[in-house]
């Protein structure tokens, strides 16, 4: 005999599915990661992330709005330098390439974020300043400072720190609060793994590391506990909203963040993930409803906000299920 109560009742159609679904994919909450890159003239794909481009200053106002015809309206800004050196001057520098970006999607209305790190503007491709082969901690943080005070004169709405230096938030926030910024958000970028899914990225931004590897900045992907005390050290340094990267291998850590933690939580969806489910419906292994089952399980993991490759892409096919 039966239960009264079947489960299958509100599943009858799609419209009953919607209604008593879970979890949604909102467009607010979706962060498009953007690289501008000063070395072209046009956009260019990126070999390793099909559909995905890096653009010029110059197609940032048709970009702009493309984009804001998908209904997107936050994006995370990565700078790639005509110029590098062993101290990542562009980085700093308030005619650097994120600081000319910036202006240009403000002028669009876009939540401008602009990530916080040295790697693609160091000749090394390392995060900070190097010191007998390995990066120097307490001097990278000084010019983590100066870096987001660039950034925030420029017109940035949120710095978001990468580098995973102890003591990067604090930092950041004393420069930015000396500077007249103290309204200046941080997002921080607290548990952040030495992950095999970051391939694609530094092919974007040309960013692989000349010699070794991160692996002693960046955290081991076999801890979770540790995330957690990362996550409790940067929210006591003054961290606005705290990260997960990457999200599809680390699902859980996501969900003991939400479980602990009362700030915004952010996960980012990293390059390799990006390029892993676009090549399986290249390749006609997946259809393209992966795409959304993947951002879905982020958020239902505890993610308030999704930095994804795929924002854009989301936003369009939202647009075209409501006919405009």
């Amino acid at each position: 005999m039966y239960p009264q109560n079947r489960m299958r009742r509100l599943r009858n159609s799609e419209n009953l599915r919607n209604l008593v679904s879970e979890t949604s994919i909102l467009r607010e909450k979706l962060i498009m990661p953007v690289f501008i890159n000063e070395n072209i003239k046009k956009p260019e794909e990126i070999g390793s992330m099909p559909g995905i481009y890096a653009y010029p200053l110059e197609s940032l106002d048709s970009y702009c709005e493309k984009l804001g015809k998908a209904g997107i309206r936050n994006v995370l800004l990565f700078g790639i330098p005509s110029e590098k050196d062993s101290e990542g001057s562009q980085a700093y520098d308030e005619n650097g390439i994120v600081q000319k970006a910036v202006p240009y999607f403000k002028k669009h209305g876009f939540l401008t974020i602009t990530d916080l790190c040295m790697c693609e503007y160091t000749d090394h491709g390392h995060c900070g300043i190097i010191r007998n082969n390995d990066v120097e901690n307490d001097t990278t943080i000084s010019y983590y400072g100066r870096i987001a005070v660039s950034q925030a004169k420029s017109g940035a709405d949120v710095i978001a720190p990468s580098g995973m230096m102890d003591g990067q938030v604090y930092a950041i926030r004393k420069a930015l609060d000396e500077n007249g910024f103290e309204n200046i958000p941080i997002m921080a970028y607290s548990a952040k793994y030495a992950s095999v899914l970051y391939g694609p990225f530094r092919d974007a931004a040309q960013s692989a590391p000349s010699f070794g590897n991160r692996k002693t900045y960046q955290m081991d992907p076999p801890n979770r506990r540790e995330a957690m005390r990362e996550i409790q050290r940067d929210i006591e340094e003054g961290a606005d909203m705290i990260m997960v990267k990457p999200a599809l291998f680390y699902l859980d850590v996501i969900r003991e963040a939400r479980e602990r933690f009362d700030l915004p939580l952010v996960a980012y969806g990293v390059s390799g993930e990006y390029s892993m489910i676009m090549n399986a419906i290249k390749n006609k292994l997946l259809s393209e409803n992966a795409i959304e089952e993947y951002v879905t399980s982020i958020f239902r993991a505890g993610a308030d906000m999704v930095i994804t490759y795929f924002a854009q892409y989301l936003g369009e096919k939202f647009e075209a299920r409501m006919g405009r």
